[in-house]
């Protein structure tokens, strides 16, 4: 017996405004969680089944730079994205019609911000399709559910016996779901999901049993409950790691610092910019991970690093990061020199880094101090800079 082939649309049009917090610009679904993205999580998610077929990834319009930086690996079942429309049922239907060329047997419509589908609660959803036009996972509601028309005034109590809490990934039949939605487009109303809008067309559906750790990310403080399901099966543990660095001067008219342009009376003297406190600061962070040093990944001797954005640096040491799994919980520069004035540029070298690394701005700390008139720093020759990293990793053996 032929097995059918399933296709899965993850719904990321939204702009994800709602879990923005601590200077955060980036919608949720591009949000760092542990280390990586949101809405990577989601995608692996259904990549690691071995009944998925294919993988549809449905994105907004502003949104297709941040995608093509996610953190994912090369898979030939992951389509390329599909821009979506003005509504979450618009973007469904963009996605389906996309996929209506492979003629998939069987489809699942999953929000880009449930990161934590299990394989056991994909499979139920599809084993209850042998019977059933569509199926979801839903949690019983154990809360009394109170009516109110205005939102103050309590007009009725509902029996939470009859009462669930929808959550995705939803099943349908392929073309039964497709034809429905269709329908649905060309009527003047809005439905909450996918399963309301097969009700709607008659089709039967099916609930199967959800999961409490399939969390929908929407508000700020989702992340830390977020984090929190992911610790309990990604043990991690907290690395430190330091840098050092130093560079005299030379003539010219501006030093970069902590990717800052400053303007001054001579520039740093070294390989790539110079940036004295960006290459302690990746030093720290490569430190952390056990990845050497920046002279590792980027050997003076190479010709094209050669007046480098120091940025260039940093943003490497991050996506190591990345990929091993780790998050950056706090980064801690400081910057000793007589001259030039630092302290009103350091919110701005904050938000360099941040932006470079992908992190809240409010994680980086950039502070400046002199020597006093000492050595070689008081004498005006050049700069140091000092930097620590806390990162967040999985637990090694």
């Amino acid at each position: 017996m032929k097995s059918k082939s399933v296709a899965v649309i993850v719904v990321a049009a939204g702009k994800g405004e709602r879990a923005g917090r601590g200077g955060h610009t980036d919608p949720k679904q591009y949000r760092s969680l542990a280390g990586r993205t949101v809405l990577a999580r989601t995608i692996d998610a259904f990549l690691s089944h071995p009944a998925v077929t294919l993988v549809l990834p449905v994105i907004h319009g502003d949104h297709v730079g941040r995608y093509a930086a996610l953190d994912l690996a090369k898979n030939v079942r992951l389509m390329a994205p599909v821009l979506g429309g003005a509504t979450r049922q618009a973007s469904v239907l963009e996605g389906l019609k996309t996929l209506a060329p492979h003629r998939p047997d069987l489809v699942l419509i999953q929000d880009a911000a449930r990161p934590f589908a299990s394989a056991q609660l994909i499979e139920d959803v599809l084993g209850a399709l042998d019977e059933y036009d569509g199926a979801l996972p839903a949690l019983p509601v154990t809360d009394t559910i109170k009516r109110s028309l205005n939102g103050r005034d309590v007009v009725a109590t509902e029996d939470r016996r009859q009462l669930a809490a929808a959550q995705t990934p939803q099943g349908f039949r392929f073309e039964q779901i497709f034809s429905a939605h269709m329908r649905a487009s060309a009527v003047r109303r809005e439905f909450t999901d996918d399963a309301e809008i097969a009700e709607w067309a008659g089709l039967r559906v099916a609930m199967v049993s959800g999961d409490t750790n399939n969390i929908k990310i929407t508000h700020p403080e989702d992340f830390a409950v977020a984090e929190r399901i992911i610790g309990g099966s990604e043990a991690v543990e907290t690395r430190i790691g330091t840098g050092y660095d130093v560079h005299p001067f030379a003539p010219g008219d501006a030093v970069w610092l902590g990717g800052v342009r400053i303007p001054h009376s001579a520039k740093l003297k070294g390989h790539s910019d110079a940036d004295v406190a960006l290459h302690a600061l990746t030093d720290a962070i490569l430190g952390a991970i056990g990845e050497g040093d920046i002279g590792t990944h980027f050997p003076p001797s190479d010709l094209q690093w050669e007046g480098a954005a120091s940025t260039i640096f940093l943003k490497h040491a991050g996506k190591l990061v990345s990929a091993a799994g780790g998050r950056i919980v706090n980064l801690d520069v400081t910057i000793v020199a007589e001259t030039p004035r630092i302290a009103s540029h350091a919110p701005a070298m904050c938000a360099v880094i941040g932006e470079t690394l992908g992190i809240s701005p409010n994680r980086v700390a950039v502070k400046a101090t002199t020597n006093e008139k000492l050595g070689f720093i008081g004498r005006e020759e050049g700069i140091v800079a000092m930097a620590s990293a806390s990162i967040e990793m999985p637990r090694a053996d």
